[in-house]
């Protein structure tokens, strides 16, 4: 733990040299003489104060959770202890897969702050999609990192003692897991108090999704996996304003919703993020020839994750599957090589079909819940929007309902094109 105030109190560009410049690894970093230190507060997400704390030497991040929700104000209280949390959230992913997060230099528990690594000249990914623009490693960077900190995060991996401990844990984080449990599976389907939508335009699709029973049993299904489910260490909130990027590089941040869940929710989020760009992109682009491009660009960036995902989860399957599951006591040491690849099937079957499934809710929550995300928010022309916006919807039933029924991602992309070409309202 590092050296804490005596009481928790927010930073403020005014106070956050004072407060920080006695601690070593701060000034390692930003030298001695704070009255040259720069600071700004830069935080565009719902739930803290983030600020670039910079010197002649170096910059830093400074993350602080404040006792509420940011995006509501402090009618949503909110417990500190989500940056304890963060912290040994990204500690993990940093050995799991190392360098895909940014490095931390000092976390303090009562003042509930991290200072960590600033990345530049990166950018946020979501930014990047908006502006129309490709990136050459995201999609295996983004695959290697879901199979690295999935597997090694599972009983597939771990010790059984280290994973039960890392489940009490983390199962500390209650308040935030309540958001996802309510904001991402429930809220989207009744006129919950803090939902909203482009309305009038999307009214009729609203009612007709809050109406669908067979959409509503599924994600309750999937709501089921989500709370009782604790399969391995996931980000959480995985989505492409969790990622930033440079020309050459991509790392994940804020694995602050943290907790040990089903594997394919943090590629189910992912994966809906970009799929939300691709219906986006008629907001963004107005050439008709550049925007087909770029919208098979980001098809494409989404079949290398999964395929990039399959493999080295296949690899770490065979080379590091060291927990209590799946013990090659029972397949390789008898020689059965076959049921081991038998098993892996099947588990990255499931995983599939998961993924499809928390997909598409994450598409529903995003246009219809609380948080929605730029691609759309951004697009002035409500009929536009509201046009982009149901093509994500109807997507998202699709996958929720029929996930069980897609053979593979190329049956997933047609039904995509499909979509983006025909009226949805």
């Amino acid at each position: 733990m590092g050296k804490s105030g005596s009481n928790y109190e927010p930073l403020t560009v005014e106070t956050i040299s004072k407060r920080l410049g006695d601690i070593k690894a701060v000034t390692d970093r930003l030298g001695t003489d704070t009255g040259s230190w720069k600071a700004k507060e830069v935080g565009d997400g719902n739930l803290n104060l983030v600020f670039i704390v910079e010197s002649d030497k170096s910059s830093v991040i400074v993350k602080q959770a404040l006792p509420y929700v940011r995006l509501v104000g402090d009618s949503w209280p909110l417990p500190l202890t989500r940056a304890f949390f963060e912290n040994h959230a990204l500690t993990r992913q940093a050995k799991r897969d190392p360098g895909s997060v940014p490095e931390v230099y000092y976390f303090d528990e009562e003042q509930a702050l991290i200072v960590m690594e600033f990345l530049t000249p990166h950018v946020i990914l979501r930014h990047l999609l908006m502006a129309g623009k490709k990136h050459p490693t995201l999609a295996k960077t983004m695959g290697e990192f879901c199979a690295r900190t999935l597997f090694r995060g599972s009983d597939l991996s771990m010790k059984t003692a280290d994973k039960k401990a890392d489940v009490a844990l983390f199962a500390g984080n209650v308040e935030l897991c309540d958001i996802t449990e309510n904001l991402v599976f429930s809220d989207p389907y009744f006129d919950a108090e803090m939902n909203r939508h482009t309305s009038p335009q999307l009214d009729d699709i609203v009612a007709r999704l809050r109406a669908d029973i067979d959409l509503k049993v599924e994600v309750q299904h999937l709501k089921s996996a989500f709370c009782s489910n604790t399969e391995t260490m996931l980000h959480g909130d995985l989505h492409t304003g969790s990622i930033m990027v440079s020309d050459d590089e991509a790392k994940v941040i804020d694995p602050e919703f943290v907790l040990y869940g089903p594997m394919g929710l943090d590629i189910g989020m992912l994966l809906a993020n970009f799929w939300m760009a691709y219906f986006a992109q008629p907001g963004h682009i107005d050439d008709a020839e550049r925007r087909d491009d770029y919208q098979e660009w980001i098809l494409s960036v989404v079949e290398e994750i999964w395929s990039v995902f399959c493999d080295e989860f296949s690899r770490l399957w065979r080379t590091e599957r060291t927990g209590i599951l799946y013990e090659k006591t029972l397949y390789e040491d008898q020689g059965h090589m076959l049921a081991s690849e038998q098993a892996l099937g099947h588990r990255l079957n499931a995983i599939w079909q998961d993924s499809l499934g928390f997909a598409g809710i994450e598409m529903h929550r995003r246009i219809l819940g609380l948080a929605h995300i730029a691609e759309n928010e951004t697009i002035k022309d409500e009929d536009l929007r509201a046009d982009c916006e149901a093509r994500s919807l109807e997507m998202g039933r699709q996958l929720v309902v029929n996930r069980t029924r897609f053979t593979g991602m190329e049956a997933v992309h047609e039904l995509a094109r499909i979509i983006s070409r025909e009226k949805t309202r």
